[in-house]
């Protein structure tokens, strides 16, 4: 699809070998979790994900698109870095609020920066972002049930799907096009981002609401606002229907006329008769 569509160029898959199962077990082992059963065997079949694809500005390629889902080795968890080990240096769960609220039907609850939850970066988003693989329940144990997540670089967290094989879904229809986790966002992609969406336009039924926000981005004119003070000269016609009304007067009268001449000449007939 990427390489029939228009100006795309340099689609680029990059084949990776399944992932042992040793390593997977692993990984298990060394965060004292299970992996979920699809993200399992999609690590089975190939060790993580990329596919990138360029688009010709001035015959020259410009690199746009990314699809990445990160190799079982650097599935690490968020915060794990060298920085965060100095001495009193700030770490994420100082972020953590009491105060926040809590799930509710329509909104889930947020994963914890702190030890109230596991997250792994499923994929760096090119910088504009964290996908990440969420348990939010680790106590006493950890919870087997999983979610993906969006976490945006003002560090908010947005709810993706529950399941991996469903965010893979929305990685592929997305064509890996720039912010497109965003549009799962209470602010949706950039403007800038947008362009790029209506040019190669996602599938998936997410589209529809893309398409409505873009008006928001378009500058309309109403005639009737703009030149508000030209249409007052129409007010001065509401003086003339004096000459009309004298002539529909003439025209209703000419057909009584015409009625009670033509009646009388009945009515000569009749004596002449």
């Amino acid at each position: 699809l990427l390489e029939t569509s228009p100006g795309v160029a340099e689609v680029t898959f990059v084949e990776k070998e399944p992932a042992d199962r040793h390593a997977v077990l692993s990984w298990e082992q060394k965060n004292s979790c299970i992996m979920p059963e699809d993200l399992k065997n999609f690590y089975l079949m190939t060790d993580g994900f990329q596919m990138t694809w360029s688009v010709k500005t001035d015959d020259t390629p410009m690199p746009l698109g990314s699809m990445v889902i990160n190799s079982v080795s650097k599935l690490c968890r968020l915060g794990d870095s060298s920085m965060y080990t100095l001495p009193n240096a700030p770490c994420l769960a100082d972020l953590e609020d009491d105060t926040d609220e809590e799930g509710n039907e329509d909104k889930p609850e947020k994963p914890h920066f702190d030890s109230r939850s596991l997250i792994f970066e499923l994929d760096p988003c090119n910088g504009n972002g964290k996908v990440c693989l969420v348990y939010k329940h680790t106590k006493p144990v950890v919870s087997p049930d999983t979610e993906i997540w969006f976490l945006d670089r003002a560090l908010y967290w947005h709810f993706l799907t529950k399941t991996f094989t469903a965010y893979y879904r929305l990685l592929i229809t997305h064509l890996g096009l720039p912010q497109w986790q965003y549009a799962f966002t209470s602010y949706g992609v950039s403007p800038q981002a947008k362009q790029w969406f209506n040019m190669y336009k996602p599938i998936t039924i997410n589209t529809a609401l893309l398409s409505e926000e873009a008006d928001f981005f378009v500058n309309k004119l109403d005639p009737n606002k703009v030149f508000k003070g030209k249409n007052k000269t129409p007010v001065m016609k509401k003086k003339q229907p004096s000459h009309p009304a004298v002539a529909q007067k003439s025209h209703t009268s000419m057909p009584s006329s015409k009625t009670s001449s033509l009646a009388g000449n009945s009515s000569r007939k009749r004596d002449s008769q």
